[in-house]
């Protein structure tokens, strides 16, 4: 696609009022030229990146005496030190200087050091000292900042202690930290080989509600590949789909590594291949894998992201010469966005995605020109992580656009197409995204599945059912044939898109020709409208619906018999609520705290003693190790999902013994 014809914003309607307004906008550019800051602040921090790599002590005070010094540049400096003790040894000589404060964010850097070289001591004499406020102005350190810094310290007690002093300073009403908290202890026992421990950490957080990310997955994935349970890793990974789990490169990658050790190429080429399907690029830790393909004979298979990863020659390099009396070292350096050799240090220029989206948020003229006259190599991977990182959606709609028509004809792909695409879809500019698909379409380009997927769900939050249905009507002239479990899974999103945005009669009109085309909707998809239509006092659909699971032959699902129970008693029929918990029972499912409390008063109110009486005790038995009755995500994660990969998990390490 020719990137000089690709949507400049005057093209579209949508902005049409903040295109009128260009003018009056960036004539009112305020004196500071964010850009200009953010470029004057990357060349000081190339310098200390490379002060900090030579042998010279007199550069690095040279720079210490900067007036631009700020703490921006201290926090980045210190963490590119290329080895802790250089970093820590910056820090000393900053103490030394009597006009230098720390902030919270070179505070924050310097607990990272020190976690991530292992000084448990300091680091919690450092924690200590902030939370007793001996540096002005500095917040205290939360709980989870701390469970990080004990985390990557691999201090398991102290991660362990903090985590419990979490749980006991939550706010009234809320029953348990958050997921990544969980995740973090999880990875933490996996590292130190006290599998079982991971494993009750994985149940814990599910039976008390944090419910299982992305993160989660990859924690377990990686935990089974390293312990040599491959199969049961890839059989975790394959299920996230069904789950509506995203799955991530670090997934990708670490299964990768694992099957090319063990010579199982035909795995990592399918892994190769869904990842394009996933629109996913491949990170840094994949380089070693593709490379090992390559040699293996694996060369088409390999080619688009061996390209994407190798170093693009037209970025230029920041470092300097050294004497002949430094020549004999041998010029090892650790930072790998640079390298070194024994003629000199030669560095990758210094570039943060997050801080250049920040400097750029307003889109104000002087920001673009000095954009402009930096002459940055736009690459895939760079453009998508500035898209990332814009908080507002005019401004990521007018980077898109100027980035493509650069001097370097930077060329838009399938990659920042999608990305671009789900920004806009997020935030409901319907015209915008119906243009970039017709331009994709035009172009011969196929989106990733992925993304129309989440064009769809997004049209959900943005209340856009009538857009969601012509994405869903156009799904395979965009990215192709789908198989019926993919068709399902759109299926599957427009419902509750139909049901966000309160079209009842459509979604069941909806599901009626979903059953019709031979496409049966999962358990979630049957929950999440259970669910909605119970919350609109319809429960008639409700039993319509429970009466088509059981017609379809679908494992049910004790989330699915929670919503019966609630809705039933909503509408004071406890004594039909109760059928549906013994029901339950029978199938050995268990209700939730939450459902059996209701169930019992709602039986109490009705005068029927001895019932809920009944339901206390029976709801008391010993079910399995891991409750059935699992707090899914409704729409997306069944407990029957989050049950078999709970057993997939700690199976892998009990047959052993582990």
């Amino acid at each position: 696609m020719h990137p000089r014809h690709f949507f400049y914003p005057t093209t579209s309607s949508t902005f049409a009022n903040l295109i009128r307004n260009q003018t009056r906008v960036f004539t009112s550019d305020a004196p500071c030229n964010r850009v200009s800051l953010y470029l004057q602040r990357s060349r000081l921090i190339d310098s200390f990146r490379l002060g900090l790599r030579s042998k010279s002590p007199a550069a690095l005070l040279t720079l210490l005496k900067n007036p631009s010094l700020d703490s921006f540049v201290v926090t980045h400096a210190l963490r590119s030190a290329p080895s802790p003790d250089l970093a820590l040894s910056l820090v000393e000589t900053l103490n030394s200087l009597p006009n230098f404060t720390h902030t919270q964010t070179t505070l924050h850097a310097i607990a990272k050091i020190l976690a991530k070289s292992g000084r448990s001591v300091e680091l919690q004499s450092l924690i200590d000292d902030i939370n007793a406020g001996k540096f002005t102005n500095v917040a205290r350190i939360s709980y989870m900042d701390r469970l990080r810094w004990h985390a990557a310290a691999a201090d398991l007690d102290s991660a362990v202690r903090v985590w419990n002093e979490f749980k006991l300073a939550l706010p009234g009403g809320k029953k348990h930290p958050c997921t990544e908290s969980y995740n973090l202890l999880m990875s933490l026992y996996a590292q130190k080989g006290k599998h079982l421990e991971a494993v009750q950490m994985f149940s814990r957080m599910i039976s008390e509600g944090a419910n299982p990310n992305s993160r989660t997955y990859t924690v377990m994935i990686e935990h089974l590949a390293n312990s040599g349970k491959l199969d049961s890793a890839e059989e975790v990974f394959k299920r996230l789909p069904s789950m509506r789990v995203k799955r991530t490169s670090r997934q990708y990658s670490v299964l990768a590594q694992s099957f090319i050790l063990v010579k199982r190429f035909d795995e990592v080429k399918e892994l190769l291949k869904e990842m394009r399907m996933d629109g996913i690029l491949p990170g840094r830790t994949m380089q070693l894998s593709l490379k090992c393909m390559q040699d293996a004979g694996y060369l088409e298979e390999t080619e688009e992201f061996i390209r994407e990863l190798s170093p693009d020659e037209r970025i230029g390099r920041v470092g300097f010469y050294m004497d002949d009396s430094d020549n004999d070292e041998d010029g090892d350096d650790d930072d790998n966005s640079g390298e070194a050799d024994g003629d000199g240090i030669q560095l990758k220029p210094w570039l943060d995605p997050s801080a250049l989206a920040s400097a750029l948020s307003d889109w104000k003229p002087g920001e673009v020109s000095a954009l402009e006259a930096a002459n940055f190599v736009w690459t895939t991977r760079l453009v998508c992580k500035i898209l990332r990182n814009f908080k507002r959606v005019e401004t990521a709609w007018h980077f898109f656009c100027w980035v493509a028509c650069q001097p370097e004809n930077f060329t838009h792909d399938v990659y920042t197409v999608s990305r671009m695409i789900t920004i806009l879809a997020r935030h409901g500019h319907v015209e915008l995204v119906d243009q970039l698909i017709s331009k994709v379409k035009r172009e011969g380009i196929r989106l990733p599945f992925s993304t129309v997927r989440l064009i769809i769900d997004f049209y959900g939050i943005s209340k856009k059912a009538d857009a969601a249905l012509k994405v869903f009507r156009n799904a395979e002239l965009v990215c192709g044939s789908l198989s019926k479990f993919k068709l399902m899974l759109l299926y599957s999103s427009l419902l509750w898109t139909l049901t966000k945005c309160l079209r009842s009669s459509e979604a069941m009109d909806l599901l009626e020709e979903m059953i019709l085309s031979g496409t049966l909707p999962d358990i979630q998809t049957f929950c999440g409208l259970m669910q909605y239509f119970a919350l609109e006092g319809d429960l008639r659909t409700v039993h319509r619906l429970f009466g088509m699971v059981r017609q379809s032959g679908l494992e049910l699902d004790a989330y699915m018999f929670q919503i019966l129970i609630r809705a039933y008693c909503k509408c004071e029929k406890a004594a039909i609520a109760l059928r549906v918990f013994e029901d339950m029972r029978s199938l050995n499912l268990m209700p939730d705290v939450f459902t059996k409390a209701l169930l019992v008063k709602s039986l109490w109110r009705e005068g029927k003693l001895r019932e809920a009486a009944l339901v206390e005790e029976r709801s008391e038995e010993i079910n399995d190790i891991l409750p059935s009755a699992l707090p899914g995500h409704v729409w997306t994660v069944s407990s029957a999902d989050l049950t078999k990969v709970y057993n997939l998990y700690s199976d892998a390490f009990a047959k052993n013994g582990d």
